[in-house]
């Protein structure tokens, strides 16, 4: 009898150079740990179009979350997120109207002006 494994699934996220920057800064702000410390970014039912996208700096990962290095930051994203976050980028963005994180989703099929909801 033979047994076939199932492919691991294979995560990609970016961060812009600017995102990776405050998401440096805020590490140091909080005065996370490099060894353990890093990003979570997840995917939450709710928003104006069905899903939002979450980021918090925590001091270590969850016991199944996938945890990648991405530009030298340890991101954290749990199995339900991943499958909403396979190809995107996080950026951030800042004018004299405010400033903060975007999200560039090739499977979002919609969204709103918030730019942090978004529809598959």
């Amino acid at each position: 009898m033979t047994t076939t494994q199932q492919p691991q699934f294979a995560l990609v996220l970016q961060l812009s150079d600017e995102a990776a920057e405050q998401v440096r800064g805020f590490l140091r702000q909080e005065d996370v740990p490099a060894e353990t410390g890093g990003l979570r970014v997840s995917v939450l039912p709710g928003g104006c179009s069905g899903f939002k996208y979450g980021l918090n700096i925590e001091d270590a990962p969850a016991e199944d979350d996938l945890v990648l290095d991405v530009q030298g930051i340890r991101v954290f994203v749990d199995a339900f997120s991943a499958q909403y976050l396979n190809g995107v980028t996080i950026g951030y963005h800042s004018s004299m109207q405010g400033s903060g994180f975007t999200f560039e989703n090739p499977s979002s099929t919609g969204g709103c002006g918030c730019g942090s909801s978004f529809t598959v």
